[in-house]
């Protein structure tokens, strides 16, 4: 019995024994168009694996996947409104918190306030006293006595003479103080922030405004200069920051507001009068003399440089005066704002 063939209905069969093949044996072969013929089995195969049905697939599979998230998302966004910013602000209020004003204005003026002390010889300190009238309010600075333990003096004849504070103002070693801190010392010491001790020099005076520009003999290495304001739009009301030593303690910091301008105060001897500065009731006291007052952004408005005391004590009770910046800056020959 012949085995059937294994080739495609498309190829021709072998001849037979009479030489007539089988295809022809078997009679013609179907029209696959014609009207109700039966698929072939290699278009079945066609259908099936075509890439291009393959693709199709695919891209109506992303198609709908695209149009769920699509849908999805606009579905569940939400328009967001002013009290979701007001409690996600309340929330972040609750749970952390915030530095003061004054606190960052003091992190910002900290690294450029320095320790002022004078001193002077054994051998002039009788003669000074005498010359002072050893009254309170001379021009020269009442000895403080000192917080900390003092460096050891370059020579057994130097004693401290007084206790101030400054402030940098180029990154150079330029510092702004009261002329009345280092007045009649054979030696000034400057302190810096970061702990580096370093002699300083007088470089400048403004007597009328109770000043005095010091260069300091080393500076740190990483010296940052205080940022200066004017005081253009400084008005009563503004709160204030005083920064200094007070007898000789410190960097203290003390809270206030501006009090007035363009104020005049006369020495306690009634010999100098000083005008156009600046009234703050941020507590000040002997020490704080030379110090910055600075506004919220830690920026430098003035110099402190005398309280109001009628009494002997010259302790604080709510008036400070302060010379403006712009003043102070000229003493050091910095151009005006």
């Amino acid at each position: 019995m012949r085995r059937p063939s294994l080739y495609s209905s498309s190829r021709s069969g072998r001849s037979g024994p009479d030489g007539s093949s089988s295809t022809a044996a078997a009679g013609p072969a179907p029209d696959p168009t014609a009207p109700g013929a039966p698929p072939t089995t290699a278009r079945r195969r066609l259908s099936l694996t075509s890439p291009a049905l393959m693709w199709a697939a695919i891209l109506l599979l992303a198609g709908a996947l695209g149009f769920v998230l699509t849908l999805g998302l606009h579905t569940g966004q939400r328009k967001l409104t002013q009290n979701d910013i007001n409690a996600a602000v309340m929330k972040t209020l609750e749970t952390q918190v915030m530095p003061s004003e004054y606190a960052r204005a003091y992190d910002n003026i900290r690294p450029s306030v320095v320790r002022v002390v004078s001193y002077v010889n054994k051998s002039r300190l009788k003669d000074h006293k005498e010359g002072a009238g050893g009254g309170a309010g001379t021009a020269k600075p009442k000895p403080l006595g000192s917080a900390t333990v003092e460096p050891p003096a370059k020579s057994d004849d130097e004693v401290e003479h007084g206790v101030g504070t400054g402030v940098v103002i180029i990154d150079k070693g330029v510092i702004l103080t009261n002329l009345h801190v280092v007045s009649g010392a054979d030696r000034i010491s400057i302190t810096f922030s970061d702990g580096l001790q370093a002699d300083a020099s007088i470089s400048g005076v403004q007597p009328e405004n109770d000043l005095a520009v010091l260069q300091a003999s080393k500076i740190p290495d990483d010296m940052i200069a205080a940022t200066m304001r004017s005081t253009a739009d400084l008005g009563p009301g503004d709160r204030v920051l005083a920064v200094g030593f007070p007898f000789g303690i410190g960097p203290s910091a003390s809270a206030g507001i501006v009090s007035g301008l363009k104020r005049a105060f006369r020495s306690p001897e009634g010999k100098h009068e000083m005008t156009n500065l600046i009234q703050f009731d941020a507590a000040a006291n002997p020490g704080n003399s030379g110090g910055p007052l600075v506004t919220m952004d830690g920026e430098v408005v003035g110099i402190v440089t005398a309280i109001l005391n009628p009494t002997p004590a010259r302790t604080f009770l709510g008036i400070g005066f302060a010379v403006p910046i712009e003043n102070a800056a000229a003493a050091a020959g910095l151009p005006p704002f």
